[in-house]
């Protein structure tokens, strides 16, 4: 159990680190007061450009696959949790969620960080195979509602929402045990809501008109040059 307990810590401190910010200042700008303050890869990309947005979407990303995968390789087993399949889910999960708390809630930044997509998407691609294929189908669907809509907080919720749905789908469909398939959808329910109500200032702004588009993806802009 404590070394369970030091998992979770690291990986919660591993999610803490603020890539969005540290490449701000790495650029001579506190991405804090830039475009809507947000540390995460979009406000990046839309204050100091695709590139350096794309590049801290990776760095989060990987905030979340790594704690996930090198406790899977390195400390999961079936001593710790009884040979239960939901438990061993369940303890396997917590490290993912950690890591998404630490980049929400950092505590190098009084608790105030980022919107956890990339985050929880790091996670959930590392538990393979289970939630593995369900992450990737809602990055396509990020994707699509992105490219059509030219919203990235929308294309973020839809995306969050539809998760524990595929989880469930593909875990009773490759012969989980069901309980264990109740351990994935309810957790990644869990973290579809944290990533919904942190976009509810995007979702305020959408019902209101004044949700800003990505350039990328917004096809009213017309291409100079």
């Amino acid at each position: 159990m404590m070394v369970w307990l030091l998992w979770l810590l690291g990986a919660y401190l591993l999610g803490a680190v603020p890539f969005g910010l540290l490449i701000g200042r790495l650029r001579g700008v506190d991405i804090r007061a830039h475009g809507s303050g947000n540390l995460g890869a979009t406000n990046v990309g839309r204050v100091l450009g695709k590139p350096w947005g794309i590049g801290c979407f990776v760095l989060d990303l990987c905030k979340g696959l790594g704690p996930v995968l090198a406790y899977h390789l390195l400390a999961a087993g079936p001593g710790f949790v009884g040979g239960q399949a939901w438990l061993a889910a369940l303890a396997w999960l917590a490290v993912g969620v950690a890591a998404v708390l630490g980049h929400i809630f950092p505590v190098w930044l009084k608790f105030k960080g980022g919107k956890g997509v990339a985050t929880s998407l790091g996670a959930l691609l590392g538990y393979y195979p289970v939630l593995t294929v369900p992450a990737l189908a809602a990055a396509v669907i990020w994707l699509v509602v992105t490219k059509a809509t030219a919203y990235v907080g929308l294309a973020s919720v839809v995306a969050a929402v539809a998760m524990p749905v595929l989880a469930v789908a593909f875990g009773l469909a490759i012969g989980r045990d069901p309980g264990e398939v109740a351990v994935y959808g309810g957790v990644c329910a869990l973290l579809a809501a944290l990533v919904v109500v942190r976009h509810r200032s995007n979702l305020a702004r959408l019902r209101d008109g004044t949700e800003a588009k990505v350039a990328w993806a917004d096809k009213s802009k017309k291409p100079t040059g």
